[in-house]
C-alpha cells in the first residue's frame, strides 16, 4: 500500500468550464474545500441550518504526482478513495473512469496502467447533479454537501493471488464462521485460517487449519469450537481471524486479517433477539453531524468517543437517516457492542416504469447502493439492519421485491421497507423483518408527541401526566385479539408532511387495522425543543458557523428580552427532560414494542434548527441531566411505578403497580424491591417486597404499593424512591400532596373578567384588583400548552400553513420567579412541573411585547426563537392608586384540581398580604392595548 495522503494540486471550477492549468492552489487530503477554507466565503447566512462559511459546489480538481517503484510497476493495483462525491480519474491526462457511490469507498483498477517513476493522478470530485438527492449524505441540515475526500486515500498492490471479496457468515450454533472469497490468480493454494479474541476478560484462540483452495470462488467453514465468546451489547467479544494464502511452496503470498463478531441478532415474535436472547432496542437517529468538520470522522478513535458517549446514556442502536457512517463508525460499534441500521440514502416515493414521473435510474442506483453497503460493510457484527429509506411512498409492491432481492443477496441481516414508511396507512411487507413506524392507523399511535400537521397530537402533549401510558392495545387492540382485521377503503389522496414541506401523495390500495406479526420499533420519538444556548455560539471553530443562533439571539435582544437567554434555556431544558422521562417510560412500559428510536439525544442542526437533544450538536451534555439519572428511564433494566397523576390531596390514598422492564443477560431468581416515600421533614414511608421472577421473563410485576398520604399543613412535595437491592436499578418520581383544606380560594378578593369601567374605578380608589380574563376571550395571547413545542416553531409552521391546519402553540414552558411571595402557598421551580399542567391547560399567556424590561412576569411563557413574544401568564402593575395583578385562567375549571385551588388560594393569600407591593406602573391606556 502506498499512501496518498498529504499534499494535492487543487483548482476549483465551480461553472464547470474543464481543468485550467496552471493549477492555483493547493490542499491537503484527505479533507474538504470548506474545511481548508478553500474558495470564495460563502456570502449567504442560513437560519434554518449552520452555515458553510466556505461553501463550494461544482466541479473540483485534484492532481498528484505519484512515484511507483520498479517491483511493483505491473503488479495488480487499485486506487481507493475511502469516501467522497462523485469522481472521475484521470492517469498521465488519460480518463480511466467514474464512481458515484456516496455510502462506499471509489476504487478504481489501475493494473496494466502503471509503470515505473513517476506518474500524475488528476481526479475530479463533482458535488452536484447526484444520481439521487442523497438525503443527510448531503443536506446542508447535517454534515452539508462538501467536496473533496475523506477517509483513506491509497495505492493497493496485490500478489499474482490473492484473495478478494471475503464474506463472513456466522453460524452460531455451531460455533463456526463460514469463509466465501474469490481465489483471484491461476494457481491453487493453502488457505490457512487461525484466530484469537480481542476486546474482551476472556483470552480464546482458535488453532490454525489449512484449507486447499483453487482459483475462482470458494467456501469453508472453519470451527471455532464450543468455548468460543459470542458478541452482543454486553460483551462485544471480538476475534481477529487471520486468512493467509500461501503458494505450492509453503510462501506465504497473501494476508488478511479480518475482525469478527460470532452472534446472531434475530427476531422472536414481537421481540428482537441477541444470540437467543431477547433485547429491547434503545436508539438514536443519527444524521452525521459533526459541526467541526462537516462531515462524518473516518477514524475509529472519534467514533468510540462518540458511540461511548450515546452508550454512556443507555443506548444501544443506531439508526443512520438516509446516510451510511464510515467504515470507522462500524468498527467503533463492534468493539462497544452497538446495533447499527445504515439505511438508503433516499426520502420520496418508489415508483413503477408505468407511474408519472419514474425515474429508472435513480432506484437502479439506490438499489446499487445497497448492495455496495452490504458487500462493504455486512462481515461488522454491528451492522444487523437495514432499512430502505426515510418516510417512503408509492409503490409496496417494488419497496417489497427490493427487500425480497436484498435478502436473498445476504441473509446475515433484518430488512425494513423504511422508517414510517406511507405514514398514514402503513402495512407490513412479506419480506421486511421488523417495522417502523409511529402509527398503524390514525387513532391507533404508538409515540408520545406529534406535529400539529400531523395530529391527533400525542399522550405527552394532551394527556393528564401519570405513568399508566402504554401501547399495547395500539399495539393489538382488544377488538382485534382475535385477529380478525376489518379492511378499509384507503384510496384517494391525502396531504401529509414530506421532509420539511407538504406534499399530496396516493394512498393507493387498501389498508385497515391490522396486528403486526414482526417487531414494532416507535420511529423518532420525543423532538422536545429547547431554547438555544447562546454560550455554544463559541464552540463552532470549523467551517460551520452558528450563524443561525446569532440571529435568533439578535431577535431576542430586540424584543428585550436577552437578558433571560440563559433561564429560557436551563427552564425549557428541564421541561424537555421531564417529557422525554414520560415518553421513554411508555415504551419501557410496552411488553408488545420492540423497541424505540430517539430522535434525538443530540440536537440537530438544521430543518429550521430543531435544539431536541440533551446533548448539544457537538455530543457535550447540556447540563440538563446526567448520563446516571438518564439511564433510570433508558437502560437494559428500567423501574417503573405505574400510577395516574402526581397530585393528591392528604389523606388519599396513592396506589401504584411496581415492575421491571428487564433485558439485562439471565434472569435473577429473585428480586428485592427497597422503596421509600420522603418529604423534606422526613420518610413519610416505607417498605421491602419480593417478588420471584420465572427464568427469560422480561417483564417483572413486583408489588403493588398503597399508601394513605398524611395529613399536611401546606403544599408538600414528596419523592417516591424505588430500587432493587444490590443492584444499580433504581427510580425516583416527586408526588405534591396539598392540605385537604386549601384556603377560601379567591374569596374576598375583587375579581374581574375584563378591565371595565368598575375595575377602573375601584382601582383609581386605592383598591387590589385581580383580573382573570376567560382565556377564549384573549386576542393578543398565546393559548396555554404544557409541553414544550414539537421539533422547531418554523419549520412546522409552515407546514401547517401550507396544509391549511392549525399551527403549533410553539411555546417551551415556563420561566417562573419562585422567590416570589405570590408562592408562598404554592412553592415551586423555576421551570414547569407536574402542578402547573392542569392550570397552564386552562389559560393563555398575554403578548406584552414593547413593555419595559422592568415589568417581568412573575411567570412567562417562553416563547420559541422565532417569534420571541414576551409572554405574560401572571403578571403584576401598579394602576393609578390601586395594585393589579393578572392571570388569564379559567379558574373554575383550574380549580376542580387540588392544585389548581391552592394555586388560586395562594394568589389571594398574596393579594391581602402586605407583600404585594406591584414595582411597576402602567396606564389606563397601556392595559387596555395589551389586553384585548
Amino acid at each position: 500500500m502506498i499512501s496518498l495522503e498529504g499534499e494535492w494540486k487543487l483548482q476549483l471550477d465551480m461553472g464547470k468550464q474543464g481543468l485550467l492549468l496552471p493549477y492555483s492552489d493547493v490542499i491537503t487530503l484527505p479533507g474538504t474545500t470548506s474545511h481548508a477554507r478553500k474558495g470564495p466565503m460563502n456570502e449567504e447566512v442560513l437560519v434554518s441550518a449552520l452555515t458553510d462559511e466556505y461553501r463550494f459546489e461544482g466541479h473540483a480538481w485534484y492532481s498528484k504526482e505519484i512515484v511507483i517503484p520498479e517491483e511493483l510497476a505491473g503488479t495488480t493495483c487499485y486506487l481507493y478513495l475511502e469516501r467522497t462525491r462523485l469522481t472521475t480519474l484521470w492517469l498521465d491526462g488519460q480518463e480511466v473512469g467514474s464512481r458515484n457511490s456516496l455510502n462506499t469507498a471509489h476504487i478504481y483498477e489501475l493494473t496494466g496502467k502503471l509503470r515505473a517513476g513517476t506518474q500524475t493522478l488528476t481526479i475530479r470530485v463533482d458535488n452536484t447533479d447526484y444520481p439521487t438527492k442523497g438525503g443527510h449524505l448531503t443536506s446542508p441540515d447535517t454534515q452539508t454537501n462538501w467536496n473533496g475526500i475523506t477517509g483513506r486515500i491509497e495505492l493497493q498492490f496485490y500478489s499474482e493471488s490473492y484473495l478478494s471479496g471475503i464474506w463472513l457468515e456466522p453460524d452460531l450454533s455451531a460455533r463456526s464462521v463460514r469463509i466465501t472469497a474469490t481465489l483471484e490468480g491461476t494457481a491453487d493454494g493453502t488457505f490457512a485460517v487461525s484466530a484469537s479474541s480481542f476486546n474482551s476478560l476472556t483470552p480464546h484462540s482458535v488453532p490454525e487449519r489449512e484449507f486447499t483452495i483453487s482459483p475462482g470462488e470458494f467456501t469453508i467453514d472453519y470451527q471455532l469450537d464450543m468455548d468460543a465468546l459470542l458478541w452482543s451489547e454486553t460483551a462485544p467479544n471480538l476475534y481477529n481471524i487471520s486468512l493467509v494464502l500461501k503458494d505450492r511452496e509453503g510462501e506465504t503470498v497473501d494476508r488478511n486479517e479480518q475482525v469478527f463478531g460470532l452472534s446472531e441478532f434475530k427476531t422472536d415474535g414481537d421481540k428482537f433477539t441477541i444470540n437467543g436472547e431477547k433485547t429491547f432496542l434503545r436508539g438514536k437517529h443519527d444524521g452525521l453531524i459533526f459541526p467541526l468538520t462537516g462531515y462524518a470522522p473516518t477514524d475509529v478513535e472519534e467514533w468510540l468517543r462518540i458511540l461511548g458517549i450515546s452508550k454512556s446514556y443507555g443506548i444501544n442502536h443506531y439508526r443512520f437517516h438516509t446516510c451510511c457512517p464510515p467504515e470507522a463508525a462500524f468498527t467503533a460499534a463492534d468493539m462497544l457492542g452497538i446495533y447499527m441500521e445504515p439505511e438508503l440514502p433516499f426520502w420520496g416515493t418508489i415508483t413503477e416504469p408505468t407511474d408519472e414521473g419514474h425515474n429508472q435510474a435513480e432506484q437502479d442506483y439506490l438499489v446499487s447502493e445497497g448492495y455496495a453497503i452490504l458487500q462493504a460493510f455486512g462481515n461488522h457484527p454491528s451492522f444487523v439492519m437495514m432499512s430502505l429509506g426515510n418516510e417512503l411512498w408509492g409503490s409496496r409492491t417494488k419497496i417489497d421485491s427490493i427487500l425480497r432481492d436484498y435478502k436473498a443477496f445476504d441473509d446475515r441481516h433484518l430488512y425494513t421497507q423504511g422508517s414510517n414508511n406511507h405514514q398514514w396507512v402503513p402495512e407490513v411487507l412479506e419480506h421486511e423483518d421488523f417495522f417502523c413506524g409511529v402509527r398503524f392507523s390514525r387513532e391507533r399511535l404508538f409515540r408520545g408527541s406529534y406535529a400539529m400537521c400531523d395530529a391527533p397530537l400525542g399522550h405527552v402533549q394532551t394527556d393528564l401526566p401519570g405513568t399508566m401510558k402504554d401501547y399495547d392495545d395500539q399495539i393489538v387492540p382488544p377488538e382485534l385479539q382475535n385477529e380478525n382485521s376489518v379492511d378499509a377503503e384507503a384510496g384517494g389522496t391525502i396531504q401529509i408532511q414530506y421532509g420539511t414541506e407538504a406534499k399530496t401523495v396516493q394512498l393507493g390500495g387498501t389498508s385497515g387495522e391490522w396486528i403486526p406479526k414482526i417487531p414494532v420499533i416507535s420511529h423518532e420519538i420525543g423532538q422536545y425543543a429547547t431554547y438555544p444556548n447562546y454560550e455554544e455560539i463559541g464552540k463552532y471553530n470549523g467551517p460551520l458557523q452558528a450563524e443561525n443562533f446569532k440571529i435568533f439571539r439578535e431577535r431576542l435582544e430586540s424584543n428585550g428580552l436577552g437578558h433571560l437567554a440563559a433561564q429560557y434555556f436551563e427552564s425549557s431544558g428541564q421541561l424537555a427532560v421531564a417529557c422525554y422521562k414520560e415518553e421513554l417510560e411508555a415504551a419501557f412500559r410496552s411488553r408488545r414494542l420492540a423497541g424505540f428510536q430517539l430522535l434525538d439525544l443530540q440536537d440537530f442542526s438544521g430543518q429550521g434548527t430543531a435544539l431536541v437533544g440533551i446533548l448539544d450538536a457537538f455530543m457535550d451534555s447540556k447540563g440538563m441531566i446526567t448520563p446516571e439519572e438518564w439511564r433510570t428511564f433508558c437502560s437494559d433494566a428500567v423501574l417503573m411505578a405505574r400510577f395516574p397523576k402526581y397530585n393528591y390531596v392528604a389523606g388519599e390514598r396513592f396506589s401504584a403497580s411496581v415492575e421491571l422492564s428487564w433485558f439485562r443477560s439471565g434472569t435473577p431468581g429473585t428480586l428485592e424491591l427497597h422503596w421509600e416515600l420522603t418529604a423534606p421533614g422526613g420518610i413519610l414511608a416505607e417498605g421491602t417486597a419480593e417478588a420471584d421472577v420465572p427464568a427469560g421473563t422480561n417483564y417483572i410485576d413486583i408489588c403493588q404499593l398503597a399508601i394513605d398520604l398524611p395529613a399536611v399543613g401546606s403544599m408538600t412535595q414528596a419523592a417516591l424512591n424505588l430500587k432493587i437491592a444490590g443492584t444499580d436499578i433504581r427510580k425516583s418520581y416527586d408526588l405534591w400532596i396539598y392540605p385537604e383544606k386549601s384556603g377560601a380560594g379567591l374569596g374576598g378578593i375583587r375579581v374581574f373578567e375584563e378591565l371595565s369601567d368598575e375595575a377602573f374605578v375601584l382601582l383609581e380608589q386605592g383598591e387590589n384588583v385581580l383580573l382573570m380574563p376567560k382565556p377564549e376571550s384573549l386576542h393578543n395571547a398565546v393559548e396555554g400548552f404544557y409541553s414544550t413545542d414539537f421539533w422547531c416553531y418554523p419549520m412546522f409552521r409552515s407546514i401547517s400553513e401550507s396544509m391549511n391546519k392549525p399551527v403549533p402553540v410553539g411555546t417551551m414552558g415556563l420561566l417562573i420567579d419562585n422567590s416570589h411571595p405570590v408562592f408562598r402557598d404554592f412553592p415551586c421551580e423555576q421551570h414547569s412541573t407536574y402542578p402547573w399542567w392542569s392550570i397552564i391547560q386552562n389559560s393563555k399567556s398575554i403578548i406584552l411585547d414593547g413593555t419595559s424590561r422592568e415589568w417581568s412576569p412573575i411567570v412567562q411563557t417562553i416563547d420559541n426563537f422565532e417569534r420571541n413574544h414576551k409572554l405574560g401568564f401572571l403578571f403584576e402593575c401598579r394602576v393609578g392608586a390601586g395594585k393589579l395583578l393578572v392571570c388569564a385562567l379559567d379558574a373554575g375549571k383550574a380549580g376542580e384540581t387540588p392544585e389548581g385551588k391552592q394555586f388560586l388560594s395562594s394568589l389571594a393569600g398574596y393579594m391581602t398580604s402586605k407583600e404585594f407591593k406591584p414595582q411597576v406602573e402602567a396606564s389606563r391606556a397601556e392595559l387596555l392595548q395589551l389586553i384585548q
